[in-house]
């Protein structure tokens, strides 16, 4: 029986950092999987992360889960793919493990288990016709294997999961016909909801899916009005003509390991081990890091799963007091900043307010800090009170995020040492225009608008993620924070840096009117927006 220093379960997010601050410590680790392929959901997330510089912002994914996989190779982590861990035995610190055909035993002088969670499901009439597909599932056929999951989507869920998927069917080339959440308001992101509802993507709150209609695969989809106990209201039916009904409802932690070994449980929308501020269970040398703790930003996850790794070391007289104390503070504080705002476990459900410091038309969010179907459009307009080339921050929640200040080298925004601050153009005459803070806001919710571009027209720099590419000269249609066309429209550049980690910006002239309305651009030949 082999033994290791530190077993780490999961090689997602959490389970690889913590790996990886095990290894730096000087413990010998290995690292169980039951995928073919490490890295969690990152390897398929090619969006940009939220947070700071220190917490991998405005980073996609997909690289994130490279670099993370590099640093562990580079330290010769053993990692052991494609094996599924059957047991976790205790007081032996023992770990029982299917590998192929063969079942291991090996011995753990302490236990990481960063199981990640699994998608929540939803049973309707049709749920198992082909065509009814998960979010994670796809995010895989489309970011790992370059299949569009269908032609005509219908989105059931407006969680971060669901807007984010949603924006990527559509770079995907799919066309998503709406939005639908039981709940009254948008769960996620205002920002996600933001850029999906600019491309025309229509929002249903307090809906549901009746029916996915089909013989032997979906060809269509019915969604009905809601009560207040979330009961359909019989005859607000709707019907849409769909190929696909993607389903993102939700996840639930996968805590089975964690409960086999008899350490204290809680229910916090689905069961949970009870961790202290290390990450340890109430078993001692057994941690829990990650998803498998309650459902978290992937930023969060890869933090806990670094404390519970170097708690685990200290435990165990790998890591000294001193540098313990210092390497858990930055982390702790980085944690601190990431679970906060209105998004945060603490705070969900409470009415937060907003202040604007007499830079923007200040934006009032509804009751709870939610935004519901009829608030995604109404961001402020450019500000008046600027001249010239100025950016335009339609931001107004308090999400953990502050690339903006990070790539603004000139002083216009200010977001301030707490993250989750509400970013504020406080220097407007001094933007250069260079575009970086368009390109790097992770929720795309940043604009260049310039009034005075030419007599009677305004230019408005907007991000684009869309394929194919337009050029300069091409002429097509602005559209609103709605969807709905502003005015026609031609575009006068178009910029690809390599330093805007693949988002292009382009700039469309309208008239001068338009300025404070002109949002997202739509080609003439364009078919995916």
């Amino acid at each position: 029986m082999k033994r290791y220093q530190c077993v780490v379960i999961g090689a997602g997010p959490a389970g690889l950092s913590a790996a990886i601050e095990a290894k730096k410590a000087g413990m010998s680790v290995v690292v169980f999987d039951e995928n073919l392929q490490p890295g969690g959901q990152l390897i398929k997330q090619i969006h940009k992360f939220f947070g700071s510089r220190e917490q991998k912002a405005k980073e996609r994914g997909f690289v994130i889960g490279k670099e993370l996989l590099d640093e562990a190779h580079e330290l010769n982590v053993d990692v052991k793919l494609n094996t599924v861990i059957k047991a976790i035995n205790y007081p032996m610190k023992r770990v029982t493990a299917v590998e192929g055909d063969h079942i291991t035993s090996y011995s753990a002088d302490n236990i990481i288990i960063a199981a990640g969670a699994s998608e929540a499901t939803l049973p309707f009439k049709g749920w198992t016709l082909p065509g009814v597909i998960g979010a994670g599932a796809a995010q895989t056929l489309m970011n790992l294997h370059g299949i569009q999951p269908g032609d005509r989507v219908l989105m059931v869920g407006s969680g971060n999961v669901g807007l984010v998927v949603a924006f990527q069917l559509l770079q995907a080339g799919c066309e998503v016909v709406a939005v639908i959440d039981a709940l009254p308001h948008i769960g996620g992101y205002g920002v996600h909801a933001s850029k999906l509802a600019r491309t025309g993507v229509p929002f249903y709150t307090s809906h549901t899916i009746i029916e996915a209609e089909g013989a032997d695969r979906v060809t269509g989809a019915v969604i009905a009005e809601v009560d207040n106990s979330f009961k359909p209201i019989a005859g607000t039916e709707k019907h849409f003509d769909v190929d696909t009904i993607c389903i993102a409802v939700g996840l639930t932690p996968s805590s089975k390991l964690a409960d086999m070994t008899g350490c204290e449980m809680t229910d916090i929308g689905g069961a949970v081990p009870i961790v202290n501020q290390y990450g340890m269970t109430s078993i001692e040398g057994l941690y829990a890091a990650g998803d498998t703790c309650g459902i978290s930003e992937a930023s969060s996850a890869m933090i806990t799963g670094r404390i519970a790794a170097i708690a685990a070391a200290h435990k165990d007289g790998f890591i000294p007091d001193d540098e313990f104390e210092t390497k858990y503070k930055l982390l702790d504080d980085s944690r601190r900043q990431i679970d906060s705002g209105m998004f945060c476990k603490a705070n969900k459900g409470k009415a937060i307010e907003v202040t604007d410091e007499g830079i923007e038309i200040s934006h009032k969010l509804l009751e709870k800090g939610y935004l519901a179907e009829n608030e995604i459009y109404k961001f402020p307009g450019a500000i008046k009170k600027a001249k010239g080339l100025h950016p335009v921050i339609e931001c107004t929640q308090n999400i953990p995020c502050n690339p903006c200040q990070d790539v603004c080298h000139f002083g216009c925004i200010a977001v301030g040492d707490i993250i989750t601050a509400l970013p504020s153009v406080c220097a407007p005459e001094k933007c250069e225009g260079c575009g970086m803070c368009v390109a790097h806001c992770p929720g795309q919710a940043i604009f260049l608008v310039n009034e005075q571009f030419e007599p009677g027209y305004a230019s408005i720099t907007i991000p684009y993620e869309f394929l194919p590419m337009p050029q300069s000269g091409d002429h097509g249609l602005a559209l609103d924070r709605s969807g709905k066309t502003v005015c026609e429209t031609e575009i006068v550049d178009v910029k690809t840096n390599n330093i805007f980690n693949k988002t292009a910006i382009i700039t469309i002239k309208v008239p001068i009117e338009a300025a404070g309305k002109a949002r997202f651009y739509k080609g003439a030949m364009n078919t995916n927006e």
